[in-house]
């Protein structure tokens, strides 16, 4: 997916996201105007805490006062044809204070933190982190069989893709490289993103 297909995914989600949530707000055009293939690449967010599990994970590295600069990543869960939300709140120390949403101030910071539920990854530059890392400090398991609480059936694996191309080898080890896109899925296949506009700085 190119970017500028990207960013018009992230509106369709989020226009999707906030009528699902009671807005009283309506936009003019929403998923009838999209592009096909774009709205086949959609999944809802998914309920619960199996979707949507806490942070419950050690802090990775040295905890600082500060965030400092930050190399971006970006994970994407899907298991049970649903979006699972990765929180925010990994790598980080309370006391944490919020602004819409996204953590502006906490205790410390560690290694690898997130500060809002996008799934971007803030990697401490010369950190040498692989996917296993994130969900140790998420607290959460990930093995070839098993994505957080969702085991995929007999005979079949979890299945990462990064940069949009299917990673081969063990899923725990894909390294957390600057700017790479990586998507895990226990489940249905969903078509996977090979970008993500990142925030300037990261």
């Amino acid at each position: 997916m190119t970017k500028s297909r990207k960013a018009r995914a992230v509106v369709l989600v989020a226009s999707l996201i906030a009528s699902a949530c009671g807005s009283t707000h309506h936009e003019p055009t929403t998923a009838a105007t999209a592009p096909p293939a774009l709205v086949a690449e959609a999944r809802p967010i998914g309920r619960g805490p199996a979707f949507q599990p806490s942070a419950t994970g050690p802090v990775l590295g040295a905890c600082r006062a500060t965030l400092g600069a930050r190399a971006g990543v970006h994970v994407e869960v899907f298991a049970a044809d649903r979006v699972v939300l990765i929180p925010a709140g990994i790598g980080t120390r309370p006391p944490r204070s919020y602004v819409s949403g996204r953590i502006a101030k906490a205790g410390c910071f560690g290694g690898l933190v997130t500060v809002d539920p996008t799934g971007l990854l803030l990697v401490r530059p010369g950190a040498r982190l692989e996917l296993r890392d994130l969900f140790k400090a998420w607290g959460e398991p990930l093995t070839p069989k098993q994505l957080l609480s969702f085991p995929v059936a007999d005979g079949a694996h979890i299945i990462v893709f990064v940069d949009g191309r299917r990673w081969r080898g063990a899923v725990e080890r894909v390294p957390l490289r600057r700017h790479a896109e990586i998507v895990l899925e226990a489940g249905p296949y969903v078509p996977p993103h090979a970008a993500y506009t990142f925030p300037p700085g990261t």
